[in-house]
C-alpha cells in the first residue's frame, strides 16, 4: 500500500492549511505554484510547511486530516510543536458539564 502524507503548512497570511496527500513534494510544488485559482492557499503564498505525518493508507489518513481541520490554532501549534501535554490540555472539556467540575 502506498504511503499518505497529512501536511499542516503555515500560509503568509499566517493562517494553517490541512491537507492529505500520497505525494508530499508534488503536492508541495502545486502549492507554491498556485494552480489551482480556487484553492485555499492559492492568494495566500508564500506557504511554508510546518508539520507532516506518514501513514500506511488512506483510510488513517484522510480520518486524521479530518480530525486536524477540527482543531483550533493553538492545538495545531502545538501538534507541530510536538507539545503533547499542550495537545491534552486544549482538548480537555472545559465546560460545567464535564465530571471534573461537579
Amino acid at each position: 500500500m502506498k504511503n499518505m502524507y497529512v501536511y499542516i503548512l503555515l500560509c503568509s497570511d499566517r493562517s494553517y492549511y490541512v491537507g492529505v496527500t500520497n505525494d508530499l513534494e508534488n503536492r508541495l510544488k502545486q502549492h507554491h505554484k498556485g494552480i489551482n485559482k480556487g484553492c485555499y492557499t492559492f492568494d495566500r503564498r508564500p506557504l511554508e510547511l510546518m508539520y507532516y505525518q506518514i501513514f500506511d493508507g488512506p483510510i488513517s489518513a484522510i480520518a486524521f486530516e479530518k480530525k486536524l481541520k477540527g482543531w483550533s490554532r493553538k492545538k495545531k501549534q502545538a501538534l507541530i510543536e510536538e507539545n503533547w501535554s499542550k495537545i491534552q490540555e486544549l482538548a480537555a472539556c472545559k465546560n460545567n458539564t464535564n465530571h471534573v467540575f461537579r
